[in-house]
């Protein structure tokens, strides 16, 4: 190896360094820099070198410093600095490396576990009255009283019934909401006929008895990942059934490619202010969540499934009074169909 070589070799290393390398004289100007640092520090190097650095340089200190860049942004950059020597002469090598992403990453980070400790508590919370309710009942059946009759017997079972009811949908909107936050794959799209689809949602679901309504042509083929479809309707059906007043009307139409379905009730409808928060997650109307148990994770995970689909969900007042909830979802072609 030549003279040249180690001196060829620094240089290579230099250039390929992924972090900025800037080295500073015992003045604080640039003496020598790396592409990385100019394209750090958004200047040409020639114009870097000879520049002052305008940062101190301790030896062996590694601190995150604010940059000011040409267009008046500011960028975090980590800075390590070692001290070198160089033909008899001190030089600060500053090592930079931009810290914005990582300062983003712990940013999301930092979402991440508040929206859990939000999940931890809502689940707590809304799990504590249907489970005390339960062992109270249960209890009562266990050591019944002397004078609890079949027919009061029927009525706790019933009871214990929609309790049970009540926790398995719970639990099944904080699953669905833990997918969609999470690494979540949906179904793949199949052709789902509307109204079949329909039937047997209502056929399993606790809603037999209710007064319900449908409008539904038996033509409509929805492009639809079934599991979400059902999901939709079923958070759309229990919220009117929960906040609403019968009979609750289900109807369907094709439009521009999709099919709109509505589920409308004949409740006093929702107030003009919670409008613009309906579809939020976690957010009640405080007029009713005083009232009526819930998540608020319904209406939100209806919307985000719909547009994980290709549709969109929202709200429109009913005429005269009540709310209706409408979902688009794409339409099977009739090309397509067998």
């Amino acid at each position: 190896m030549t003279d040249d070589g180690p001196r060829d070799l620094y240089e290579a290393m230099m250039l390929a360094a992924p972090d900025g390398i800037v080295a500073v004289d015992a003045d604080g100007c640039v003496r020598a820099c790396n592409p990385a640092a100019a394209a750090l520090l958004e200047r040409p190097e020639d114009e870097l070198i000879g520049s002052v650095f305008g940062f101190p340089l301790v030896h062996g200190e590694a601190t995150e410093v604010t940059l000011v860049l040409p267009n008046g942004r500011s960028k975090v950059v980590e800075m390590r600095v070692t001290l070198a020597r160089h033909d008899d002469r001190r030089l600060y090598v500053a090592a930079l490396r931009d810290g914005t992403r990582r300062r983003q990453a712990d940013h999301v980070l930092q979402s991440a576990l508040e929206h859990q400790s939000v999940v931890v508590a809502v689940a707590a919370h809304q799990l504590h009255n249907p489970l005390a309710a339960l062992g109270a009942l249960v209890h009562v059946l266990k050591e019944p009283p002397p004078d609890l009759t079949d027919e009061g017997r029927a009525q706790l079972v019933e009871r214990i019934a929609e309790r049970t009811a009540r926790l398995q949908s719970l639990v099944r909107k904080l699953l669905t909401a833990a997918r969609i936050d999470g690494a979540w794959q949906q179904g793949v799209p199949e052709a789902v006929p509307v109204l079949g689809f329909l039937l047997e949602r209502l056929a399993e679901s606790a809603a037999r008895g209710r007064d319900l309504r449908l409008a539904v042509p038996a033509h409509l083929v929805a492009r639809v990942d079934r599991v979400g479809f059902a999901e939709i309707f079923t958070n759309y059906l229990e919220n009117a059934l929960v906040y609403g007043r019968e009979p609750v009307e289900i109807t369907a139409r094709a439009t521009g490619g999709h099919i709109e379905l509505s589920v409308a009730d004949h409740g006093p409808g929702v107030p003009e202010s919670f409008v613009p928060h309906l579809f939020e997650r976690y957010r009640r109307d405080p007029a009713t969540a005083a009232v009526t148990e819930g998540t608020g994770l319904g209406l939100w995970i209806a919307r985000s499934l719909a547009r994980a689909n290709g549709g969109d969900a929202w709200y429109e007042p009913g005429r005269p009074s009540g709310a209706v909830f409408c979902v688009s979802l794409p339409q099977e072609p009739p090309s397509t169909r067998a």
